[in-house]
């Protein structure tokens, strides 16, 4: 009986997306406003969703308050209030494009969980945009 438990949080956190390979027009046609020189901010909504068998002894799948302390320590410590692209190794040499966000997130909570236990990232940049990892 797999059942899935969630954890949203929130962070902000500036990003520029450029690839350093190209000139600066075929950055600006690709990325457009997202490639500003002097970096832009979001504030992030993320949802961690963990899966498994609920523990016959508890009936947890995980302990939601775990969960939390967690993503606060191994995520937003990192992530918020920071620019992505100047303040964490994670994107020194990776634009920091949502999706690479999400799949970041993802490793670095990945290596905290039980193996048995499913991890599923869902991240919005905006309102309307968002991104899951991984894609089923």
């Amino acid at each position: 009986m797999k059942v899935a438990v969630s954890r949203e949080e929130n962070f902000n956190a500036a990003h520029r997306l450029f690839n350093p390979a190209w000139t600066d027009e075929k950055n600006d046609a690709v990325f457009g406003k997202c490639n500003n020189p002097n970096f832009h901010g979001h504030n992030y909504r993320l949802i961690v969703t963990v899966v498994g068998d609920p523990d016959p002894s508890t009936g947890y799948v995980m302990d939601l308050k775990t969960l939390s302390e967690l993503i606060n320590d191994k995520v937003l410590r990192q992530f918020d209030h920071k620019n992505l692209n100047l303040d964490s190794p994670h994107f020194r040499r990776l634009n920091p494009t949502a999706e690479n966000i999400a799949v970041v997130i993802w490793n670095i909570l990945r290596k905290e969980l039980d193996i048995h236990l499913e991890l599923k990232i869902k991240l919005y940049e905006t309102e309307r945009n968002f991104v899951e990892y991984p894609a089923h």
